[in-house]
């Protein structure tokens, strides 16, 4: 068989918005084919389909979508993470 997801993930040293980045992925049979990075603001491909997808997607709505994540997604997450962390040391 055939196995397809996607990552959402954030990477951090601090909980301040600048010093997080957000990574989201596509992967394909374990290959990593296209990813979007907070750090370089567009899609990227890294095989010949994830190229393809990533100029389709880098022209619509999907990247300024993906733009938006890290403060939505990471910035609330890694606060709650970091303030649970914290109050367990």
């Amino acid at each position: 068989g055939f196995l397809h997801y996607m990552v959402d993930s954030c990477e951090f040293n601090s909980s301040k918005l600048n010093d997080i980045e957000y990574i989201y992925s596509h992967y394909y049979n374990k290959l990593e084919y296209i990813r979007f990075s907070s750090s370089v603001g567009k899609f990227v491909g890294y095989t010949e389909v994830g190229i393809k997808n990533a100029e389709r997607l880098n022209n619509g709505p999907e990247v300024i979508n993906r733009r938006a994540q890290k403060e939505r997604y990471c910035f609330h997450n890694v606060g709650v993470f970091t303030e649970a962390a914290l109050t367990k040391s």
